[in-house]
């Protein structure tokens, strides 16, 4: 039997997110789950910083298609490749997917990552920008 591989098949950053994630999971276990968005980004930009990430925090996705509505503003875009999206509610939302999607859409990005602090266990949702991974 012959297992027929195509590019939809493929992870998208594997190495990229996986050290992302383990920056995400360190975030979370250093400040726990009932601190402010803003506290989150701050502990991660510093992780960032320490582990050498080019990074841009609250990216206007207008700088990269100026066609995109202004005020789009991911919470990071990290080494050019993914926008990563922090949350410090109940839970993410069918709005907060849509709003990814948006952002990625807009912006020509391939992957987003949702990220909930006030979950007890961690879950990063990665976003694939449908039009751009189904082409």
């Amino acid at each position: 039997m012959r297992i027929h591989s195509n590019a939809s098949n493929k992870i998208l950053y594997p190495e990229l997110s996986y050290k992302i994630t383990g920056l995400l999971f360190q975030t979370h276990a250093s400040l726990g789950r009932f601190c402010r968005e803003k506290q989150y980004c701050d502990f991660f930009e510093n992780l960032l910083k320490e582990k050498s990430f080019s990074y841009k925090r609250e990216f206007l996705i207008n700088l990269l298609n100026p066609d995109s509505p202004k005020g789009n503003r991911a919470d990071f875009f990290i080494e050019n490749s993914i926008l990563v999206d922090f949350k410090a509610k109940n839970f993410i939302t069918k709005e907060d997917y849509i709003q990814m999607q948006r952002y990625l859409q807009s912006s020509k990005i391939k992957l987003g990552i949702i990220v909930n602090f006030r979950n007890s266990h961690l879950k990063p949702k990665r976003v694939l920008n449908y039009k751009l991974n189904n082409s």
